[in-house]
Order: C-alpha cells, then structure tokens, then sequence
C-alpha cells in the first residue's frame, strides 16, 4: 500500500500540471517554499550522493543556476539522502552554488518519493511544472536546460530592461 501512495503521489507530479507542494529547510537554514516563489522560474532537482547520474548533472545544474540566478532563475537540490548522511550531503554540495535540501526534512512534499534518481524538473513563473528530466528520458544537459528554461525567464529588451513575457498588451503595474 505505501508503494502505491508514492506511485500516486509521484504521478501527480505531471507536466503541464500545477506543480505540487514543497516546503524544506535548506542546508543553510533558510526556508524554501516553492508556492512562495510564484513569479520565479524554479528548477527542482531530486538527487542523492549515492547516485552516480545524479553527481554527473550536477555541474551542468550549476553551471546554469550561476549563469540565470541573477535573471529570475531559482533552484534547489533535493536530496534523497537520510538525515544522517547529512555530512555526506554537505561535503558534495561545498562546489557548488545552488541551495539544497534534504527530503526527508521536508514539512511539505507533495511530489512524494521520486521513482527514479536523478528527477529535474521545471517550474515556470505561474507554478506549472513545463519539463521533467531523467536520464532513461530526457537528461540534463546545458541544451535540454536552455531549451526548456530559457524561453520562460522573463526576455531583456535590447536596452537591459526586462519584457513581460506574458506578451505585448499585458500591462505594466500601476497602469489603469
């Protein structure tokens, strides 16, 4: 039976789909709520230190989240790791840039337990999940990254100032 719930739980996590609820303290202390970062493109990778593919996408991962952070881009690491593999955890994670956490420290996970490691998936700025990763389907890579993140970060204009990417008559904040 518990096998089953986590098929449910997981399957709900469907592109296209409102993504699911998660709220984990991340390593640093700092709360992570992804509900909270509606209006950001977030990027939530499910990984574990055990995981041979898992530790091989980590440097694209980075690579990405230091080249977006500063146009929109969120991300954070969910380990599968146990609580006391928190060492472990930490030690993988002292090159790289991009918050993480641990899942069984989750108050809120909705995804549920991934089926397969590594699982990545995108969120877009209205909380719909728009792409998901795995090695046996989709891997991550620079490309399938910039393919399915990129036309989702808000656009600069050819001045550096931000498009709304919602179109052209959207209109701007403050207008009647």
């Amino acid at each position: 039976m518990i096998l089953f719930a986590a098929a449910v739980a997981f399957a709900s996590a469907s592109v296209g789909d409102a993504a699911p609820a998660l709220v984990v303290p991340e390593l640093d202390g700092k709360a992570f709520d992804l509900s909270a970062l509606h209006g950001k493109v977030v990027i939530v990778n499910f990984w574990a230190t055990w995981c041979p593919p898992c530790r091989a996408e980590m440097p694209a991962l980075d690579a990405f989240y230091r080249r977006y952070h500063a146009d929109g881009l969120e991300m954070i690491g969910v380990s599968a790791d146990r609580p006391h593999d928190r060492s472990d955890v930490v030690k993988v994670m002292q090159t790289l840039s991009y918050p993480v956490a641990i899942m069984d420290d989750a108050t809120v996970n909705n995804f549920g337990p991934p089926e397969v490691l590594p699982v990545t998936f995108v969120v877009d700025s209205s909380g719909i999940l728009r792409a998901e990763f795995t090695p046996d389907q989709t891997p991550v890579t620079e490309k399938s990254l910039s393919d399915a993140v990129l036309p989702l970060l808000p656009q600069k204009s050819a001045a550096g100032v931000s498009v709304n990417p919602a179109g052209l008559d959207a209109k701007p904040s403050g207008s009647q």
